[in-house]
Parts: C-alpha cells; structure tokens; sequence
C-alpha cells in the first residue's frame, strides 16, 4: 500500500516538474511520503 502511494506521489512530482501550477502541493507531498517511507524502515515494519 505504502509503495503504491508512493509511485503515485512520484509521478505526480514529475508531472509537477513539467507544469508549474500545483507543483508546491506535490513537493510537499512528495516530502510526507519520503518521511512516511524512511519511518517505516527504521521501524522494521513489513509492508503487507
């Protein structure tokens, strides 16, 4: 669930990088999903 989020949320990144309206929304969230995803490997937690 988690990876999926995140492809998504780099796609939509990338996408922010080649129009300008609504890349800072994306960054942001871009930035979440790396904080969420290191989180979650720090813990040792499986992704189901």
């Amino acid at each position: 669930m988690l990876w999926t989020i995140l492809v998504i949320l780099l796609v939509l990144w990338f996408l922010g990088l080649l129009t300008t309206v609504g890349g800072a929304l994306i960054h942001v969230l871009l930035i979440l999903a790396l904080v969420v995803l290191v989180a979650q490997l720090l813990t040792g937690r499986s992704a189901a």
